[in-house]
């Protein structure tokens, strides 16, 4: 139910798919007008943070990275920028929870930036500070298939699903004064694509010879990079088989990318909808 507010209509109105697509709209709207992000986009750090939000379970109610202590967490540094750019878009839209408001934004980002529709449904739950979960629990790019595992498994994800995920790195790029690692992983970090795992694959990948953290680069223009938790899906014969698929058909990998981003998207949520209540907006 949406509560009127300032300006609007006094009362109480059931909320439709329409109410949604709005806010879907001032998001894209947003993402078009403001490109003093990184690579032009404030796109992938909004996909990062509808990934990062995390429940006892890994899941997406609470938002509760609105405060300091999971908020200042070493793995969700720099994600104040995706917060801020979506503060806006909540106080025009005050009905909407945090919690609802990031997967719905992380759903747009990956529409907007050419990737799959993404079937959604809101019913996530916003908490207090009480409720902000223990550093640790997010993956750690210096580690390798036994930490993506422990990671992952914990939250329903099998080895496909791990690695479908993982396709989200063609998005993006690390830095320095936040991961400590550096550079993109794709040519195009603001277009979902196949990209990643075709690289993974095709290039020649090498130690980084630098004073930062242990990382690699790709052999040919040197301005590539790969963490050993992604090499760890070249290295892992059960990650490895799934790679090839997603690099040889970017239809199959848009199809369980899809998938696995609504299970991610909806973990942890005692939804009171149906799973046949979820929509597809409109990009």
């Amino acid at each position: 139910m949406k509560k009127g507010s300032s300006g609007e209509k006094k009362g109480v109105f059931p909320l439709k798919k329409e109410d949604y697509q709005q806010v879907y709209n001032e998001i894209a709207k947003l993402l078009e007008e403001k490109d003093d992000y990184d690579d032009g986009s404030y796109g992938p750090v909004i996909v990062r943070l509808a990934y990062d939000k995390e429940t006892n379970t890994g899941g997406s109610n609470g938002a509760t990275m609105r405060f300091a202590p999971e908020g200042d967490h070493g793995a969700n540094a720099g994600l104040n920028a995706a917060r801020d750019f979506l503060e806006p878009v909540k106080a025009k839209n005050p009905w909407i929870t945090y919690s609802d408001l990031w997967t719905l934004a992380g759903v747009c980002a990956i529409q907007e930036m050419q990737g799959p529709s993404i079937p959604w449904r809101p019913g996530r739950t916003d908490r207090d500070v009480s409720m902000c979960t223990p550093d640790g629990r997010l993956p750690d790019g210096a580690k390798e298939q036994s930490h993506l595992r422990a990671i992952f498994n914990r939250m329903g994800f099998d080895d496909r699903e791990i690695v479908a995920l993982s396709g989200a790195h063609a998005l993006g790029r690390c830095h320095t004064d936040r991961s400590g690692f550096d550079g993109p992983w794709s040519f195009s970090p603001t277009v979902v694509s196949n990209d990643y795992f075709r690289l993974l694959l095709g290039e020649k990948w090498a130690w980084k010879k630098w004073d930062g953290p242990k990382q690699y680069e790709d052999a040919g223009s040197k301005s590539l990079m790969m963490l050993p938790t992604d090499m760890a899906l070249v290295k892992d014969a059960s990650f490895k088989k799934h790679v090839e698929r997603y690099a040889k058909d970017d239809g199959v990998f848009f199809k369980e990318f899809r998938d696995v981003i609504v299970k991610l998207f909806e973990l942890g949520v005692p939804f009171q909808s149906a799973e046949d209540d979820r929509m597809t907006l409109n990009a």
